[in-house]
């Protein structure tokens, strides 16, 4: 199925009244067991960088292009997709290397220069056919730049959209980036009031914090891309711990990587279903 357009993917869902899982790449475990996953559920997915992992390489190109290769190998449709980027500049460059969808988050800037940065940004992405998603409102937990109390208004998406030409909306409806426990509680009436307000695809981002029932809920309310991350790496994590803890001695990385990566794909694999509707 090699890459995909992410407009192409979310159409897709929208149309079968179901979701689509966006989760986020580490290191090269991670993009092998979310296309697993998704390979076993057979269904699209979305494989995902963000400015901080990339900061974390060094680079966007190692891992961008590991990524692109894993997309063309997979046997479902793969969205290769940059995440959270507030440097321009990344952006150009994930769009150079083939990248099929980019998020540009200009969501702290003030709300002119926002749309102009971002009109700029949908006109390279869609030079070169890829796709743009941005941010109106702030989603909480990000390093406190973002407000968790704040809630996208239907009107300000409807402008938002409409002035940029982007692809897809993330939206504040109550959940928060980095939650470890699945406590949050969306706004499901909002949700359902901006999916009306709006001609474009919505994107649920700190999704990990959002419980499986609720997860549908919002699905089945108006939310088509789903982020997924802090729970997957808790999912990665425990594998890893288990191994170490079962054997101290154990020093081959490919053993414990290894067992991490296979319990990552198991959840992949679970959540697609359950996004799937």
């Amino acid at each position: 199925m090699a890459r995909a357009a992410l407009t192409d993917v979310l159409t897709a869902a929208q149309q079968a009244h179901g979701g689509v899982g966006a989760f986020n790449v580490v290191q090269l475990e991670h993009a092998e067991a979310i296309v697993a996953g998704a390979e076993r559920a057979g269904r699209p997915t979305v494989l995902q960088v963000s400015e901080n992992a990339v900061r974390y390489h060094g680079a966007l190109t190692p891992v961008g292009r590991a990524m692109l290769e894993i997309a063309d190998a997979a046997d479902v449709p793969v969205v290769v997709h940059l995440d959270h980027a507030t440097d321009v500049a990344l952006v150009e460059q994930a769009l150079a290397l083939g990248f099929t969808s980019v998020m540009f988050d200009g969501s702290t800037l003030p709300v002119e220069e926002n749309l102009a940065t971002t009109r700029g940004v949908v006109e390279q992405a869609h030079d070169r056919g890829a796709s743009v998603e941005a941010e109106i409102g702030e989603i909480g937990g990000k390093d406190g730049v973002h407000a968790p109390g704040v809630r996208t208004r239907p009107e300000d998406a409807a402008r938002f959209v409409a002035e940029t030409g982007i692809d897809a909306v993330a939206v504040a409806v109550g959940s928060s980036h980095a939650m470890t426990t699945r406590t949050a509680r969306l706004d499901l009436d909002l949700v359902r009031a901006i999916r009306d307000a709006v001609p474009v695809p919505l994107v649920l981002h700190g999704s990990s914090g959002v419980p499986d029932d609720h997860l549908r809920q919002a699905v089945q309310a108006g939310m088509t891309k789903i982020n997924i991350s802090t729970h997957l790496n808790g999912t990665f994590t425990r594998a890893v711990r288990e191994q170490l803890l079962a054997d101290p001695a154990l020093v081959d990385p490919r053993t414990y990587l290894g067992a991490a990566r296979t319990a990552t794909a198991l959840e992949v694999e679970r959540l697609v279903r359950l996004l799937a509707g």
